[in-house]
């Protein structure tokens, strides 16, 4: 079977959405957003191995001129996978008390958005690994403008940050103390124990009011990690000419989605795989493409929300 026949079974179906696709995001779809992902994140039942490296990543949904959608970046060149579309994230560190801090770390150490900025609305899955081999735990959130932060979002992102307060995956550590007598290792996990709707705190008391928009040229990247960013808009993930049929590891079919003409003039992407090999280069046949690892959590995160079946 083709990739595109597979593919075909993934049907686009933007009339069942739960949230609308073109219309800003507001209080009342985040809730949405946040309810739908606590359904789906009960049924998942991950829990982090510690043999294993793991990674987080932010799915960040914004709005951009009104427009809702979400802000990916396209990776520098002192990073693997240069010139490949990815989220905010990367490997979780001894110093992370959780997945989620780390994904939130992550974020503003690449693209400069403070934690506090960030509504968590939750996690998806199952996490998958990359390429490098590293589980990827995906989280999803909301970022608002730096200037409309709100004390209850600072509040509740400082408490991601607080070891005693576990938003996400607690971080697998495995410690290993040398004395002159004795050699000990311990590891400890712990499920995941996001709220399982979390609070909604945003600038606006009115739930159908559209938040605020952010400005990406406001957003300080970190070059040469991150080459440019860009904003997808939902929109896009019903668009005939944007979506294309892939397969992902060569089983489950997914929609990547052609984002060539959204990143700024001049920015170079990693050109194609000469051998055709999957989840290699910027996309296939010369396009940027969302595809691989963050094509197939966007579209399992368009599943959530019921834009896909």
């Amino acid at each position: 079977m083709t990739a595109t026949a597979t593919a075909a079974t993934t049907h686009v179906a933007p009339s069942s959405s739960i949230i609308s696709l073109t219309a800003p995001f507001t209080r009342a779809s985040l809730t949405k957003i946040s309810d739908a992902l606590a359904r789906a994140a009960s049924t998942s039942g991950a829990t982090p191995n510690p043999e294993e490296v793991h990674a987080a990543v932010l799915v960040p949904l914004c709005n951009v001129d009104n427009v809702p959608g979400v802000l990916l970046e396209v990776r520098g060149k002192l990073r693997t996978h240069s010139g490949e579309v990815s989220f905010p994230g990367g490997r979780v560190d001894d110093i992370d008390p959780s997945f989620l801090a780390a994904a939130l770390r992550e974020t503003h150490e690449e693209v400069g958005v403070l934690p506090g900025q960030i509504d968590v609305l939750g996690e998806f899955g199952p996490p998958e690994r990359s390429l490098r081999g590293l589980r990827v735990w995906p989280y999803v959130g909301f970022v608002h403008p730096s200037g409309d932060l709100h004390p209850s979002i600072r509040s509740r992102s400082s408490q991601n940050h607080d070891p005693d307060t576990h938003l996400g995956m607690t971080a697998v550590s495995t410690t290993t103390t040398t004395t002159s007598t004795s050699t000990s290792t311990s590891t400890s996990t712990s499920s995941s124990v996001l709220p399982t709707s979390p609070r909604i705190n945003t600038p606006i008391t009115m739930p159908n009011a559209p938040l605020p928009s952010i400005s990406l040229a406001s957003l300080t990247i970190s070059q040469p990690e991150v080459a440019t960013i860009f904003h997808l808009p939902l929109s896009a993930f019903t668009s005939p000419a944007r979506l294309k049929s892939d397969l992902f590891r060569a089983g489950s079919p997914y929609w990547a989605i052609d984002v060539s003409d959204l990143v700024p003039p001049g920015v170079q992407w990693a050109p194609s795989d000469p051998h055709g090999r999957p989840e290699i280069g910027g996309g296939r046949e010369g396009r940027l493409e969302v595809w691989g690892l963050t094509g197939w959590y966007l579209s399992l995160l368009m599943k959530v929300l019921k834009v896909y079946k």
